[in-house]
């Protein structure tokens, strides 16, 4: 077979999943991710369901390619705001904002998608660990800003009284080791804590929480990001 042969037909491999993962998408917003089939997806696009399980072998693995591409997705609008603020050289605290703004820019525009990843679990479905890399994304992003900031000495650790249990920080020192990140445990658990909260803002407002409550949505997120970023440590 000819490179240019293999070459068309992986351009229209390609193109085919596109179109079937965009089909889903479709599906997630109209329906939710639980009543997700791909009879109903292999529907929408004209096909016939045996032809797109050469694509996507069962309804598990179709979800694992968007949550996965959901997760890369947050997870490069992350990156991609921590690159702009320290191109500009502006504080780590800057930095730390312009990655929560991001994750929740991310999630207002992909409401549907934030609920796939951050949302209710899907019945009967399992996320493989091919998707924790991924995941991991935004995270990494927020434990960079601090691991800069403890570097260059503009990081506060938690007061002793203050600090976590034992047993929190000894999952913290595991927790930096793989990453390979130099950060004391204490501060490592509460950027655990504010990454799992940065989620809880944005589900918050995405799934209607605030309604009645919060009117002034960009002023009150400011204001929380900016109490994770002292429950950090970072300085002013």
């Amino acid at each position: 077979m000819s490179s240019r042969i293999q070459g068309a037909r992986q351009r229209a491999r390609g193109e085919i999943t596109t179109a079937i993962k965009d089909e889903a998408r479709r599906h997630l917003a109209e329906e939710g991710a639980s009543r997700l089939s791909l009879r109903a997806v292999a529907r929408g696009l004209g096909m016939v369901s045996s032809a797109l399980y050469r694509y996507f072998p069962s309804r598990d693995d179709l979800l694992t390619a968007l949550i996965t591409d959901a997760y890369d997705a947050v997870g490069a609008a992350a990156e991609a705001a921590l690159a702009d603020a320290e191109s500009v050289g502006d504080s780590h605290l800057f930095r730390w904002r312009a990655v929560c703004r991001a994750v929740r820019g991310w999630g207002l525009a992909h409401p549907h998608e934030y609920a796939l990843i951050y949302g209710s679990p899907v019945p009967g479905y399992s996320a493989p660990s091919s998707t924790t890399q991924s995941a991991a994304r935004v995270g990494l992003a927020l434990f960079a800003v601090l691991r800069d900031a403890y570097a260059c000495g503009a990081l506060r650790e938690p007061a002793r009284g203050a600090a976590a249990p034992e047993a929190v920080l000894k999952d913290a020192e595991r927790l930096v080791g793989i990453i390979g990140v130099e950060l004391p445990p204490a501060v490592a658990a509460e950027a655990v804590a504010a990454w799992s909260q940065l989620f809880g803002l944005v589900g918050f407002e995405l799934f209607g929480h605030f309604t009645g409550v919060v009117d002034a949505r960009d002023a009150f997120f400011d204001h929380a990001v900016e109490r994770l970023a002292d429950q950090v440590g970072l300085r002013r």
